[in-house]
């Protein structure tokens, strides 16, 4: 193992979400003065698909960077006394990787449904307190 691979597929979306959260962050109070649910959700959304989309890609550098070390002579191939025990783990590790790999998507799925919860129980809740406001 020579190098440790980029996981562009977790990369590009943890980047976006990133951007979008310095975005909302950075125009949160005039954001939230035209439609404060929108905004509550959509920075739900960005921070539940960062922080999955994100743990999925710092674990596929771990585990890449843990499977490097066990290759003594950096010539990118597993031979003789670098096959051990702890080395087979390692590559497990890296290997079985398909829910890291489907992060991107089931991440997105989650975060929209827990944002669109929060936009509905937010929009249910202001349009409640415009009407004990109007009695």
């Amino acid at each position: 193992m020579e190098h440790i691979s980029v996981p562009y597929h977790l990369l590009i979306p943890s980047l976006i979400c990133s951007i979008g959260l310095c975005i909302i962050c950075f125009n949160f109070k005039k954001l939230l003065a035209r439609n404060k649910v929108s905004w509550i959700a959509a920075f739900a959304f960005f921070t539940i698909y960062l922080c999955i989309v994100g743990s999925a890609l710092y674990d596929t550098y771990y585990y890449d960077w843990n499977l490097n070390q066990y290759d003594l002579n950096k010539d990118g191939i597993f031979s003789g006394n670098e096959i051990n025990d702890d080395q087979e783990k390692a590559m497990q590790n890296l290997i079985n990787d398909s829910g890291r790999n489907f992060s991107f998507i089931t991440g997105f799925i989650f975060a929209l449904i827990v944002s669109s919860v929060i936009y509905l129980s937010g929009s249910l809740i202001s349009k409640n307190n415009k009407i004990k406001n109007a009695h």
